[in-house]
């Protein structure tokens, strides 16, 4: 049987997303249809967004968007006039936030990956308004950043807080900030659906006919009706999921393996690890022809032969010769026994 060790790039599609997506589709009117079935759609809409904010713990307000990437563009494209003057970012950020902000200041990380906020607090104080971006779970280590330090001297310095929650929402709790971006497909839910969480309409400039006028195209109820779905089922999973990873860390590190940021505060899902001697691209393809799923960097950049920015920004050591190895709800422990059994095989 394949063994899915890639749930950071997407995860299968739970039973109760599925079932609320085919409800969906049977309310096939478009939400902004002023009949009886378009109201109908809008209901069931409205109510899903509520439901999605009771999941998350949200009071503000809920854009929906196709995806986190959409999500972020939207929050660093469309920030109201004079809200702010210049962006600021981490170094070890998703390519998305970095493609969209390439003049930004690019705060530096510890060997650990978390952010070095003397420099933030450095940047903040000697410029003007500002958007700072900064991620809560990297997705190559699964490395967590502290934000409420960083939160703190956003509100101090008269800045803006995004968060790219795209790996931590639906497992971890949504930190404190001003806009905060997600997806779907990342706890569950379907592929392209997400949303951008803003503190409040007026920090974003108007610019499309549907979701009050923030993005433009009819609004897709069965994914978001799934997504509400995918939300609700929970995340007590996670404790499973914590002790599979330390299990897994612990037999890698036996066999000469090296645990990337091992003293850093980490998602239970997210690992990535070194096997010196043996490129990472070469661990893909025996893991691949062992039937097993894992991948190397984020699933936007695995496909480049470029080093990884994150683990370079880190100053990694053997930085090719490290894989990423996430879990998902589903993971077993013989899943992760016949992964070190892989392991042990390619290191010989």
């Amino acid at each position: 049987m394949p063994i899915y060790l890639d749930h950071a790039a997407t995860t299968p599609l739970l039973p109760q997303a599925l079932a609320a997506m085919e409800e969906g589709f049977r309310i096939w009117a478009n939400p902004s249809s002023p009949h009886k079935a378009g109201r109908a759609a809008r209901a069931a809409l409205e109510d899903a967004r509520a439901r999605i904010k009771a999941a998350l713990g949200w009071d503000g307000e809920v854009i929906f968007t196709s995806g986190a990437s959409e999500a972020l563009e939207i929050a660093t494209k469309k920030v109201s006039p004079g809200k702010h003057l210049q962006n600021i970012t981490s170094a070890v950020e998703h390519e998305a936030v970095l493609r969209l902000t390439p003049d930004a200041v690019r705060l530096g990380v510890e060997a650990d990956g978390l952010v070095r906020i003397s420099e933030l607090e450095q940047v903040l104080v000697a410029g003007g308004p500002a958007l700072v971006a900064i991620q809560q779970v990297n997705s190559e280590t699964g490395v967590v950043q502290d934000l409420g330090p960083v939160a703190v001297l956003a509100k101090s310095n008269n800045a803006l807080l995004l968060v790219d929650a795209a790996q931590g929402a639906g497992k971890l709790g949504l930190p404190q900030a001003d806009m905060i971006a997600l997806s779907a497909h990342k706890f569950g839910g379907p592929v392209g659906i997400g949303a951008l969480l803003v503190r409040e309409y007026g920090l974003l400039h108007p610019g499309g006919g549907q979701e009050r006028g923030y993005r433009a195209g009819t609004e897709p109820l069965p994914q978001v009706l799934g997504m509400a779905a995918a939300l609700e089922a929970g995340n007590a999973w996670l404790k499973c999921a914590s002790g599979l990873r330390e299990s897994l860390e612990s037999q890698l590190l036996e066999l000469g393996g090296e645990v990337i940021a091992a003293n850093a505060p980490r998602s239970p899902t997210i690992g990535a690890y070194r096997m010196p001697g043996k490129s990472s691209a070469a661990q893909l393809i025996r893991f691949d022809g062992a039937g097993i799923a894992v991948s190397a960097g984020s699933a936007c950049s695995s496909g480049s032969l470029k080093a990884s920015h994150v683990l370079t920004a880190m100053g990694v050591a053997g930085l090719g010769e490290v894989i990423r190895v996430s879990i998902g709800r589903e993971t077993t422990e013989a899943e992760i026994a016949r992964f070190v059994d892989v392991w042990r095989e390619i290191r010989g």
